[in-house]
């Protein structure tokens, strides 16, 4: 489910990507970063931003909340270094290599996850989103700013046709909506909350789920009757 990246791969091109990532990318996503930051500071706390790049998000969020970013890239995230310490950003705990699908954070760390463009860039989409919900702690909300497939019609066969080229970009066109529909059925605590639309073209949506309170409890539950032995 979700096998055609790799990390490796993933790696590699974003290494290719992070000297003009900005330059490519900063315009035509700038309304949707807002839009993934003003969700993410209705909870605020702290709040980590996973495939952090290069930073470019990091200046939109208030003094207020507190910062940490994690990215499979350090060329990117030489970048968020250099961004951090250029303008100051005092509310920026910390910014780490890391593999999304296995952080090297505690349970419950973090009251907000944020992920922007990501979700369709990991080789294990659900497995990454587990991690999301492991890190979170009860009472906050994943926010992502992320592909949804077409289901039918001209795009989905653009995207058919695409899709060679977009994986060696380390890109995936091909994700339904009822891959996240499947996932927010699963005992880990999580519900869907808002799905909405973002430029360019609609192709992306705004997407939150929030974690139950009583999420560690249902968790446990979980382990136990499907316990060995």
């Amino acid at each position: 489910m979700g096998t055609e990246l790799n990390k490796d791969s993933v790696a590699r091109a974003y290494a290719l990507w992070a000297p003009v990532y900005d330059l490519v990318f900063g315009e035509v996503f700038k309304h949707a970063r807002r839009a993934a930051v003003t969700a993410a500071e209705r909870t605020g706390g702290r709040i980590l931003e996973v495939g952090v790049g290069t930073g470019i998000s990091l200046p939109y969020y208030a003094t207020a909340n507190r910062l940490a970013g994690v990215d499979l890239s350090e060329p990117m995230l030489r970048k968020a270094r250099a961004r951090v310490h250029e303008l100051g950003l005092r509310h920026v705990e910390g910014l780490a290599v890391m593999d999304a699908e296995q952080m090297a954070f505690p349970d419950d760390s973090f009251d907000v996850i944020v992920a922007q463009y990501v979700i369709t860039t990991v080789p294990n989409p659900e497995a990454t989103l587990d991690e999301f919900a492991r890190v979170l702690k009860p009472g906050g909300e994943i926010v992502l700013i992320t592909r949804v497939g077409a289901d039918a019609g001209p795009r989905r066969l653009l995207e058919r046709w695409f899709a060679p080229l977009t994986h060696q970009l380390g890109w995936r066109l091909r994700f339904p909506w009822a891959r996240y529909e499947r996932w927010a059925e699963m005992p880990h605590g999580m519900r869907l909350i808002e799905r909405r639309p973002m430029p360019p073209f609609g192709h992306f949506s705004l997407v939150r789920f929030a974690k139950s309170a009583r999420a560690v409890t249902q968790r446990n539950d979980f382990l136990e009757a499907h316990a060995i032995g």
